[in-house]
Formats: C-alpha cells, sequence, structure tokens
C-alpha cells in the first residue's frame, strides 16, 4: 500500500495531506516513467494540531503534576508506596512521546522518505520483538512456580499474538469506513494497527515494572528497570511518529498517540504490584504475545510498504541498520 500514490491519484483527504488548499486534486504520477517525488505530507508549515490535541497535551502534565508522589526516591528499606509504581510507570510512558523530537525539524517527506520511515519503523519493531520473545525464553525468577519452561510458554505466546493479530487485522480491514483523526481509509486502518500493536506491548512492560518493584530486591530494582524502559520507550515512541507524521498527522498529535500506546504501563505496573505471585507465571506469555504480535506487524504491514516507497536495496539497508542501532541501544540500557 503506497500511501502517496494514492492520494495524489484521487486527491482525497483532507486539504493539509494533498498539501494544496484547491479543490483540484495534484497531477498524477505515471507509473511507466520515473519522475522526481513529490512532497506529499506534511506541508512546509506541518499539520495542523487540533483543538484536541492541545487539551490531551494539558491532561498529560495536569496528571504529571497532580501525582508526583513528593520525593522520587522511595523510603529506604521500606517497600515502595503504590504511588511511586504509578509515577514510575507514567514517567516510562511519557518517555514514549519524545521519540517525536528527531522528526521536529522535518518539514516535508517525499515517497522515498516515507518508506525509509517505514523501513526504520520495520527494524525498530522487530529489534524491540526479539528483545521480548529473547527475555521470555530466559526468564528467570524465584517466584516462578510454573511447572512449564519459559521457552514453552513464551512460543505459545508468540503463535497467541501472531493469531490475535491476524484476526484483529481481519476485523479492520472489514471496515472501509473507519476514521483515526483526519485519516480515513486504509491509513486509518493501518495506523489504529500499529498504535494497537504497540499499546498491547506496553501492557507486558507495565508488569515488568510491577514486579520489579515488588520483587525480593524491592525499589531498587524497581526504579532501575522504570528508568531502563524510559529509554527505551523513546526510540519505540520514534517507530510510531514515523508511521504517523507521513501521513498528515501534526507532531504535537503524534506525541500523544505516542504516549497513548502507553498508557498502560503505569496501570499494570500498579496491578502487579499488587499480586506480584500471580502475575509471574504469566509474564513470558505476555512477552511472547507481544513479541509475536510486533514481528508480525514488522515484516507483514511495514517492511511491504517499504518496499513499495523505496525499492528493495534501500528498505534492506535500512530496516537492518534500525534493527542493529536498536539492539545496540538496547544492549547498553541493559548494561
Amino acid at each position: 500500500m503506497a500511501l502517496s500514490n494514492r492520494q495524489q491519484s484521487d486527491g482525497s483527504g483532507p486539504d493539509f495531506l494533498n498539501g494544496t488548499s484547491s479543490a483540484s486534486p495534484p497531477p498524477k504520477n505515471d507509473c511507466s516513467s520515473d519522475p522526481p517525488a513529490e512532497p506529499i505530507a506534511p506541508p512546509a508549515s506541518g499539520g495542523t494540531a487540533p483543538l484536541s490535541s492541545y487539551i490531551g497535551m494539558g491532561l498529560v502534565i495536569a496528571i504529571t503534576y497532580l501525582t508526583y508522589p513528593g520525593s522520587l526516591v522511595p523510603q529506604p528499606n521500606q517497600p515502595a508506596s503504590i504511588q511511586h509504581v504509578w509515577y514510575y510507570g507514567w514517567i516510562t510512558a511519557i518517555s514514549t512521546g519524545l521519540g517525536v523530537l528527531p522528526l521536529v525539524l522535518v518539514p516535508e517527506l517525499d515517497k522515498i522518505w516515507i518508506g525509509i520511515c517505514n523501513a526504520v519503523a520495520a527494524g525498530m519493531m522487530s529489534g524491540a520483538s526479539y528483545s521480548l520473545l529473547y527475555e521470555g525464553w530466559t526468564f528467570e525468577d524465584p517466584a516462578d512456580i510454573s511447572e512449564i519452561s519459559p521457552l514453552i510458554r513464551t512460543t505459545g505466546g508468540a503463535a497467541a499474538g501472531l493469531a490475535f493479530i491476524m484476526g484483529t487485522k481481519f476485523c479492520i480491514d472489514g471496515h472501509d469506513d473507519l476514521q483515526v483523526g483526519n485519516l480515513v481509509g486504509a491509513d486509518a486502518r493501518k495506523v489504529l494497527l500499529i498504535i494497537f500493536v504497540m499499546t498491547l506491548h506496553s501492557l507486558t512492560e507495565g508488569v515488568g515494572i510491577g514486579v520489579s518493584f515488588g520483587g525480593v530486591h524491592g525499589p531498587t530494582l524497581g526504579v532501575f528497570i522504570s528508568a531502563s524502559l524510559a529509554v527505551h520507550n523513546v526510540p519505540e515512541g520514534l517507530a510510531v511518529a514515523v508511521v504517523l507524521l507521513p501521513r498528515g498527522v501534526s507532531k504535537l498529535t503524534a506525541a500523544l498517540w505516542c504516549i497513548f500506546t502507553s498508557v498502560p504501563q503505569p496501570i499494570m505496573a500498579v496491578i502487579a504490584y499488587l499480586s506480584v505471585e500471580r502475575f509471574i507465571p504469566f509474564l513470558p506469555v505476555g512477552l511472547g504475545f507481544a513479541g509475536g504480535a510486533m514481528l508480525w506487524v514488522a515484516f507483514v504491514e511495514l517492511l511491504v510498504e517499504a518496499y513499495e516507497d523505496a525499492g528493495l536495496l534501500t528498505t534492506a539497508v535500512v530496516s537492518s541498520s534500525a534493527l542493529i542501532v536498536m539492539r545496540i541501544l538496547q544492549g547498553i540500557v541493559h548494561e
């Protein structure tokens, strides 16, 4: 699916997506020739953020201020409070929105750059998926009382994740009138699928935060895991942003969508913290589930679209480079 070809051929969508304010559609691309790629979205000034985005950002700021526990350091030799667990999960969530920052200075994107963005997102999501699966396969915890090996639980979770996301895509594809903000049709379905998968992924990260605070190492490990995830979430936010911005979504709105994908983290952190023993045996399953779903989207959705827009060689080089960079960043964080 090539967004730029569709928008240029029929002139559909809002004016800022077409890059023109007139009613006449842009000239069609002739597939038999190879004309220079035309910039499609956003225009030089970028997509205009709706009022709801400013309200949403105000809400994020308000939550950040009102839920502050008074000190980021839990009391020594004491279990972490629920407020601390929530706030560290919230910090990891809002750090995902920082993924938009590298793209703030990008005024417009040609067709080939859209393909490159999709290749970057595919590489990053592949790296994140591998990290999830590897963490599940090698999972060890003294409180893990399951008789089923982590390898089997993670692999089973990955198979379930693949089946679930395929079923979800089938249901989404059946709604041609689907709308996400200013996006409609195929664009809306693509964006919704990416957001849905990244949100599923954040569920397991939230459980990891809660388990780390309630485990044998207490608040010290919880603070470390939360800080690591906050850094880890920035490139994941970038992976979401590079899918949204080429489709005319404003940078502020894209940042909010990035944060939205991680909102389950503080919620699941508190739930897992209150019942650590019940969640630990299921953690490998959740890691595999999120990893399988994310891997499917990276290969079947993003890489295919990147190939259509940027070609095989560019897609292979860019996605592989993004995967390597993601793995290096993950290695640094885990050290």
